[in-house]
């Protein structure tokens, strides 16, 4: 039995997609689920549809995630904490921090998870962090930590 995927079905495929199942499985469970519904000619066409429509979806957020990824790796960020006279921070500067920076200061929204530091930044000075935008499209940001 054909059935068109309302939602994703693990084991058995994604949202849109026509696969075949038992037709016991398919009508007293994935129908009955509201989870797909029978493989007509017209239900397969709305969903070569939609599964193009996804796919416009998608391309279209992954070029703006590159987009962002050229903003980020042109950009600087200036910070200013307080610090001693060897330049080492009384605190520290997290990805909270810069993304809280990146939304004041450049008006930049990136999630603070995105930002990929593999430790707090303690001291003065030029760093490069690494802000993954999509899966695969990372930019490179500078960020610099001053004395107030």
């Amino acid at each position: 039995m054909k059935v068109v995927l309302l939602k994703d079905v693990a084991n058995v495929g994604k949202e849109g997609e026509v696969v075949n199942v038992k037709s016991g499985y398919g009508n007293n469970f994935l129908i009955k689920k509201g989870l797909a519904v029978k493989g007509t000619k017209e239900n397969i066409e709305k969903a070569k549809a939609h599964q193009a429509e996804l796919a416009k979806q998608r391309e279209e957020a992954r070029q703006a995630a590159i987009d962002l990824a050229k903003k980020l790796d042109e950009s600087q960020l200036v910070i200013k904490e307080r610090a001693a006279d060897d330049g080492v921070l009384f605190g520290s500067v997290t990805n909270k921090n810069i993304a809280e920076h990146l939304e004041a200061d450049l008006g930049l929204v990136v999630d603070k998870r995105k930002i990929d530091m593999p430790e707090a930044i303690r001291n003065v000075g030029h760093f490069t962090v690494k802000i993954k935008t999509a899966p695969g499209v990372i930019g490179k940001l500078t960020v610099i930590v001053t004395e107030k």
